[in-house]
């Protein structure tokens, strides 16, 4: 019996994991499982035991990850303050008096709860419990005020801190710090297309989202003091990042203890500061879990070689390298619809990011185009995972309503890739301001 090459049992172990995760498997086990079979197919029992035994803890004690946990916990202590309501009630006196005005304030609270959570699902989480009943209180389109938090909620994906784009650094080996500025200017941009979308349809048909009027001035400079811890934990990040003075994990830690001292103020008790650490420590476990089982896979594919056959065959491929940017980039969209973002890129960027860079790409724009690509798919039915946490806490708005209210914000996003692709310098201008 003539034994299988490397390359082939690296291709069988990708169709593998491909089916047991439509199985409904976990991917972390999933990942873990084919991971280990396959070292053991190619390099012995020993060896391959040996080589994944060690990857959780050497993986566990990389700085790097610590950034995560910090990450996290801000975004929970910033809730268990009461810090998003504050947000959401200074964007309600500030825009409401637009067309959708309620929907537009959403869209801006939500991008400035992002720039303190990091966690697409819990930012849909909070504004399903805080914008929801405000919008339909004023018999907003339901439709729309579901759709605007479940895409809102996305842009916790791009605006630091941001968990997703920390674990794309990981994975690459690029600077994190240079990802996490990146990433601000097209959250930034996503936020105001999105409220350029709500404000034209409500203007369009005003009984979809009537404006909120009758704030007068001083109402409204008195909201802005509750929207000083974001924009506190916002400058510490970025100057500490910014300037060299503090590594991405040290400004993490800065902001999540600018963040408690907050909260402590403002009465934070110590059954909330507990839920606090439990749901961070949640988080992170299985976040952890999920970087350890798709490593191991991720060893047995720099076994098999299948990266740099990859690579080469993307390379070879006789046409512009936009369209095969764009034809990875659908291919993104369509596994999106099918499994959850973490693992998506753990599964797909050490074979695809060779590719890239080969291509001659940046890899600091790719990251924010793929992550870009991951909220997409957090609103992409079947999974969309934000609609379904959005009917989770309002189990009262049929599933079928919240992916309707969602289609133009897809729509946005589609539009708003294409800008990137477009005009790279949309991404690289900040992370270019430290390299010159």
């Amino acid at each position: 019996m003539t034994e299988m090459d490397p390359l082939t049992i690296g291709m069988i172990g990708m169709g593998a994991l491909v089916v047991i995760v439509f199985l409904g498997v976990r991917v972390f086990i999933a990942a873990g499982v084919v991971g280990l079979a396959g070292l053991i197919a190619m390099i012995g029992w020993d060896a391959g035991v040996g080589i994944a035994g060690t990857i959780p803890h050497s993986k566990s004690v990389t700085y790097t990850l610590s950034v995560l946990p910090m990450f996290i916990l801000i975004g929970y202590l910033a809730f268990h303050a009461g810090i998003t309501q504050s947000v959401f009630d200074a964007a309600k006196k500030w825009f409401g008096w637009v067309p959708g005005g309620l929907a537009v304030s959403t869209v801006f609270a939500t991008a400035g709860f992002a720039a303190v959570s990091g966690a697409s699902t819990a930012t849909a989480a909070v504004f399903s419990r805080v914008a929801i009943p405000e919008m339909l209180k004023l018999n907003y389109d339901r439709r729309l005020a579901a759709g605007v938090v479940a895409a809102g909620g996305t842009l916790a994906s791009l605006i630091p801190p941001s968990a997703i784009l920390v674990i794309y650094a990981i994975i690459v080996e690029e600077s994190v710090g240079q990802l996490l500025l990146a990433g601000f200017i097209p959250g930034v941009l996503s936020a105001i297309v999105y409220a350029f979308i709500i404000s034209g349809r409500a203007a369009v048909n005003p009984e979809m989202g009537p404006p909120v009027r009758g704030f007068t001035w001083v109402e409204r400079f008195k909201s802005l003091p509750g929207t000083l811890p974001i924009i506190s934990v916002i400058a510490i990040i970025f100057s500490a990042i910014y300037s060299g003075w503090a590594t991405p994990t040290d400004a993490g830690a800065l902001g999540a203890f600018v963040v408690f001292c907050i909260a402590v103020y403002r009465g934070m008790t110590m059954g909330k500061l507990r839920e606090a650490l439990l749901e961070t420590a949640r988080l992170t476990v299985m976040i952890f879990s999920i970087i350890w089982g798709v490593l191991v896979f991720v060893r047995f594919l720099g076994f098999a070689g299948l990266p740099e056959a990859f690579a080469a065959w993307v390379t070879g491929l006789d046409m512009p390298p936009v369209m095969i940017v764009i034809m990875i980039l659908i291919a993104y969209a369509i596994l999106g619809m099918f499994m959850d973002g973490i693992g998506m890129l753990l599964l797909t960027l050490p074979i695809v990011y060779p590719a890239i860079v080969g291509l001659g790409y940046d890899p600091i724009w790719f990251g924010i185009i793929v992550v870009k690509m991951v909220e997409i798919c957090l609103i992409t039915p079947p999974i969309g995972l934000n609609c379904y946490v959005v009917n989770g806490v309002r189990p009262d708005i049929p599933l079928s309503d919240i992916f309707r209210g969602i289609a133009p914000f897809f729509i946005c996003d589609i539009l708003t890739v294409a800008l990137f692709i477009a005009f790279p310098d949309i991404i690289l201008f900040l992370p270019n301001l430290i390299l010159n």
